[in-house]
C-alpha cells in the first residue's frame, strides 16, 4: 500500500487482541484445542481489499507470534483433487495451493503434522496426491465420509463413524486446521481427532477462526454484505444468530450455514466429550477478534462497496466462460441492488469502456474486436490503453501506465520494432499462431529486453511495481497470457463478459 493511500486497519492492534483471544480460549481445555481455520492463512486479498491497511500475512504473523505452541492439519476434499478445483488469486488447482501452503508454513518456521485427504472414495486423482506427497516426506491421512452423517449421532461419534479414520498425532498445545478452500473438510477433521483425544483421555477442546462475518459489527455493515458477495457461489447468507440471541439477548452475526448446523454440532461435541458444551451457540465458538483493527470505519464500508462491485463483475465473466452458474450471478446481481451499487460505480469501467470505442472509431482493433482498458493508479490518476494489431489493450495500459509513473513522454517507443518483429515472426511463422498482437506476459518480456540497451524502457520496467493493488478494467476476459502477467502484477482486475475473439476456441 502506498504512503498516500488511507487505511482504515490497524494490524498491530488486531495481532495483540487475537493472540489474547486465542490463548484464553487454549487456557479453557486442559491446553489442547483444535482451531478451525476458516479463509486463508497467507494471502488473504479479500480481507486486504475489504480492509484497507489489513497485511494479507497478518494471520501468519499471529501464528509465528504462538508458532512454540502451534502445528498445522492441512485439509483437501479428495473431490477438489478430483475435478481441478482452482484457486482463483493464482489460478492454481487446490492440491497443488495445498502443497504451496505446505512450503510457506514450513519457511515461516511452523509445523505441518500432515496432510488430511477427507471424503476419499479411491478417486485415482487424490491417490497420486497421496502418492506424490508421500515420495516428499509428508505425511498423509485418508479420511472417508462419516457413516451416519449428518443424522444418526450415535453412529458418527463411535468408532463406525470417526473412530473410522485414522488418529492424526500431534504434539502441541494448538492444531491449526486450515484448507485451500470451503467445503476441505477442516471441521470434521477436528471432530475426527476430537473423538480419538477424548477416548484416550484427553479433554481437548474445538474453536473456530473465521474472519467474515464479522460478528460484532452490524448485520449489513459493508464488510459483511462484502462477505456475501465473495460466497455468492455458496449462497451464504448473513443472520442474526439466534441461538446467542436466546442465550444471551445480543444480537451478533453470523452466517447460515453455521446457524443452521449449531444443534446437530452441539449434540455431537457433547456426545463426544460426554458433558454439556460451553458453547450456547455458533458464534461462541468464534474467536475473531478483527473488528479490533478497524481504526475508521467509512475507508472500510467504501473498500466493501467496491468489492461487491469487483465480485459482480467476477461472477458475470464467471458464468460467461462456463464456470459457474445462473444462480450464483443472480445472487451477484441481487447483492448489488441492495447496497444500491452501478457497474459504473467502479471509477475505471467507463474509462476502459470509452477506450474500445474510440479503437472502434479509429479502426485500430484486431480482427473486427475493439477493446480498451483502464487503470487508476494510486494518486487518483486514470490511464487507459486499447488493442491494436501489435498489443493486446492491457498491454498497451501497461505500458501507457509506466511511461506515466516514469515521467516518460506518451509518444516514446518503449518497445522497438525489431523487438517487436523478432516476436511476430516467432508467434505467426515458427509457433503458426492466428493472433500475433502481444499480450501483457510477452510485453512484460519484450519490455525487459528493451530494458537492457534503452535506459527509457529500463525506466519504465521499475515504474511497475507501482501497479501493485491498483484497480483496473478490460472490456473484455482476458486471454491466459494476460491474465497470468497482471496476476503477477497484482492489479485488482474487472472485466465485462465479453470475448476477446469471435473464435470458439481461444487460447492465445
Amino acid at each position: 500500500m502506498n504512503d498516500s493511500e488511507q487505511i482504515g486497519f490497524d494490524n498491530d492492534k488486531y495481532l495483540q487482541e487475537q493472540t489474547a483471544a486465542i490463548l484464553e480460549r487454549v487456557s479453557r481445555f486442559n491446553d489442547k484445542l483444535y482451531l478451525e481455520f476458516g479463509g486463508k492463512i497467507l494471502y488473504d486479498y479479500h480481507a486486504a481489499r475489504v480492509l484497507p491497511g489489513f497485511d494479507p500475512n497478518v494471520k501468519m504473523r499471529l501464528l509465528q507470534l504462538l508458532k512454540d505452541k502451534i502445528e498445522v492439519i492441512m485439509c483437501i476434499h479428495a473431490g477438489d483433487i478430483e475435478r481441478n478445483k482452482i484457486r482463483a488469486d493464482f489460478g492454481i488447482t487446490y492440491d497443488k495451493d495445498a502443497i504451496k501452503s505446505i512450503d510457506d508454513l514450513k519457511w515461516y518456521g511452523i509445523h505441518v503434522a500432515g496432510v488430511v485427504i477427507t471424503r476419499y472414495k479411491n478417486q485415482p486423482a487424490a491417490t497420486a496426491f497421496k502418492n506424490k506427497l508421500e515420495l516428499k516426506g509428508i505425511k498423509v491421512y485418508l479420511h472417508y465420509p462419516t457413516k451416519g452423517y449428518p443424522a444418526d449421532v450415535e453412529t458418527i461419534v463411535s468408532d463406525e463413524g470417526y473412530g473410522a479414520n485414522e488418529y492424526i498425532k500431534t504434539e502441541k498445545p494448538i492444531v491449526v486446521v486450515t484448507g485451500p478452500g470451503p467445503g476441505s473438510g477442516k471441521l470434521a477433521t477436528c471432530l475426527c481427532n476430537l473423538y480419538h483425544e477424548h477416548k484416550q483421555g484427553i479433554k481437548a477442546g474445538y474453536a473456530k477462526f473465521e474472519t467474515f462475518p464479522v460478528w460484532d459489527l452490524p448485520l449489513n455493515h459493508m464488510v459483511n454484505t462484502a462477505y456475501e458477495a465473495a460466497t455468492a457461489d455458496l449462497r451464504d447468507v448473513n443472520m442474526i444468530d439466534t441461538h446467542h440471541l436466546k442465550a444471551y439477548g445480543k444480537e451478533v452475526v453470523n452466517y447460515n450455514r453455521d446457524i443452521e448446523a449449531f444443534n446437530l454440532l452441539r449434540r455431537i461435541l457433547e456426545k463426544i466429550t460426554g458433558g454439556e458444551s460451553m458453547y450456547r451457540s455458533p458464534t461462541d465458538m468464534g474467536v475473531n477478534r478483527i473488528s479490533s483493527g478497524i481504526i475508521n470505519d467509512s475507508i472500510i464500508k467504501e473498500a466493501s462497496f467496491q468489492e461487491i462491485i469487483r465480485r459482480y463483475f467476477k461472477s458475470a465473466s464467471e458464468y460467461a466462460m462456463g464456470l459457474s452458474d445462473k444462480g450464483t450471478l443472480t445472487r451477484s446481481h441481487e447483492i448489488m441492488k441492495k447496497v444500491g451499487a452501478k457497474e459504473e460505480d467502479r471509477k475505471v469501467v467507463l474509462p476502459a469502456r470509452n477506450a474500445a470505442i474510440e479503437a472502434e472509431k479509429t479502426g485500430k482493433g484486431y480482427g473486427g474486436i475493439y477493446c480498451g482498458s483502464a487503470i487508476e493508479l494510486h494518486d487518483g490518476t486514470i490511464i487507459t490503453g486499447k488493442n491494436s494489431p501489435l498489443l493486446h489493450a492491457s498491454s498497451a495500459l501497461l505500458l501507457n501506465a509506466a511511461k506515466h509513473l516514469a515521467g516518460l513522454p506518451d509518444t516514446m517507443i518503449l518497445l522497438p520494432e525489431s523487438i517487436i518483429d523478432s516476436v511476430t515472426h516467432l508467434k505467426k511463422e515458427i509457433l503458426n499462431l492466428k493472433k500475433v498482437s502481444l499480450d501483457v506476459e510477452e510485453t512484460l518480456i519484450a519490455l525487459a529486453i528493451s530494458a537492457t540497451t534503452n535506459p527509457a524502457a529500463q525506466m519504465a520496467l521499475e515504474k511497475l511495481t507501482e501497479l501493485r493493488g491498483c484497480e483496473m478494467h478490460s472490456t473484455h476476459i482476458p486471454t491466459a497470457g494476460d491474465e497470468a502477467g497482471l496476476r503477477k502484477l497484482k492489479v485488482n482486475l474487472t472485466c465485462d463478459p465479453e470475448f476477446s475473439s469471435k473464435r470458439l476456441f481461444i487460447s492465445e
